[in-house]
């Protein structure tokens, strides 16, 4: 993998139950025949502690499931950053429950021997690009959402999410960018509603939308084009084929992305 790393994970762990353990969090087959690099890494360490850093934006947010799940297999801490944001945003998990840090990454990481990919890395430059989450999310009111959210544990601290009912659907966003995975979370607990979740960059050059029913993708729209996604790849949503002429069918303004 040489691109510029959005996210990662410090954990204790055997290397190769790491790549397993991400293989099945990111849902990568075991045997890829695409002839592509993974879109992660796992970094051995210099003790116990390990690095796993990803550069697909589109697996932004997944280091929070993956972390959860380390943390309930080991006894040290493990921590997930996000490097898709300014300021990058650092969490600590201990037996499934999250703490947020207010810490430097590499310091971090460079204290438990095993420091993350260098700034200065070959990179493509729009994967330097701050990236922002938000969703639409169709068949469902706020104050049913948070139930659901709630009863599902969800890590993230009361007051994190903002709820907006909109003509077009609930609209789920936060101040920091990031809404993890709440909007899988919520087609999981209610499996009538239809969620859109939407992941794109400030100039809107990245830009992905996963479309869920049931906790499952069932559509996947990406600019520019992927080839080696294992989900259902979609042309178009809601007939259109423009960030711009999506986000507007959605109901999310483009200019809450250009927000930094």
């Amino acid at each position: 993998m040489n691109r510029w790393p959005l996210w990662a994970v410090l954990t204790p762990g055997e290397p190769a139950h790491l790549e397993r353990l991400v293989r099945a969090a990111l849902m990568l087959e075991e045997d890829e025949e695409h002839g592509e690099e993974p879109s992660f890494e796992v970094i051995p360490g210099s003790g116990r502690y390990h690095a796993i850093v990803g550069a697909d934006p589109s697996d932004v947010g997944a280091e929070f499931q993956i972390a959860k799940d380390l943390s309930l297999e080991v006894d040290e801490p493990v921590y997930s950053i996000d490097r898709g944001n300014d300021p990058w945003a650092v969490t600590s998990w201990q037996n499934g429950t999250l703490e947020v840090l207010d810490v430097d990454p590499e310091t971090l990481a460079k204290s438990l021997g095993c420091p993350l990919p260098s700034r200065e890395m070959p990179s493509d430059s729009l994967s330097r690009k701050p990236l922002r989450k938000v969703a639409l999310v169709e068949g469902v009111r706020m104050q049913e959402a948070v139930r659901a959210l709630k009863d599902a544990g969800d890590p993230f601290p009361p007051g994190h999410y903002r709820f907006e009912d909109t003509p077009h659907g609930l609209r789920l966003s936060s101040e920091t960018g990031d809404i993890g995975f709440a909007d899988i979370t919520i087609s999981e607990r209610l499996p009538h509603v239809t969620a859109y979740g939407v992941i794109a960059s400030p100039n809107l050059g990245m830009f992905f939308v996963n479309v869920l029913r049931g906790g499952e993708c069932i559509g996947h729209f990406a600019l520019p084009p992927r080839d080696d996604s294992f989900v259902p790849a979609v042309s178009e949503i809601k007939g259109e084929r423009s960030p711009e002429r999506i986000l507007a069918a959605l109901g999310i303004p483009a200019e809450w992305f250009r927000n930094e």
